[in-house]
């Protein structure tokens, strides 16, 4: 896969932030014991010492729950919450791309909405893309304006956002 033109299937994860690309993996991998402002920090690694000092305000604006509970260990939160501190996390960075591996798994469907109205903000931005790798038909549907059909490794469909029902993605996707 290239990003930018750069090849980056073979970089490190290091080197992937540092060429603005942020990767939310399935399964929310927080730092447990550290507290949420602490996870959140842990965002600001590809800044310099001076840069990385406080937590961005806008990432709080965009999920007010990670302020209310940035003295508690992300271990503490729940799942949604912990999702919410990964995606937060990411963003730290202030990434060209985002990438979110199945950020709706195993959530309570009122913090899905939180996260998928954080997705749309983030995409009427228009300051970084968003790619997002999503079994859950309704909220990709609500907010891709491109998709992929893979299946075992392959594209087997893809096309405009807007078109996925009349192209009957639905059915290619139901499990």
């Amino acid at each position: 896969m290239n990003w930018e033109g750069k090849p980056i299937t073979g970089s490190k994860p290091h080197q992937r932030v540092h060429a603005g690309i942020a990767y939310v993996p399935q399964g929310r991998e927080i730092f447990p014991r550290l507290t949420v402002e602490e996870n959140l920090l842990m965002g600001l690694s590809r800044f310099s010492a001076k840069e990385a000092k406080a937590v961005p305000e806008f990432i709080y604006e965009l999920f007010p729950v990670l302020r209310e509970m940035k003295h508690r260990r992300g271990g503490d939160l729940s799942g949604g919450q912990q999702q919410q501190l990964a995606i937060g996390r990411a963003l730290a960075s202030r990434p060209r791309l985002l990438i979110l591996d199945e950020p709706t798994e195993g959530i309570q469907p009122s913090v899905i909405k939180e996260i998928g109205a954080v997705i749309r903000k983030l995409a009427e931005r228009g300051d970084m893309a968003i790619l997002l790798v999503e079994q859950f038909y309704d909220f990709a549907a609500e907010l891709a304006d491109q998709y992929l059909v893979m299946s075992r490794g392959e594209i087997i469909q893809q096309g405009r956002g807007e078109n996925m029902e009349a192209e009957g993605v639905r059915g290619l996707v139901t499990i």
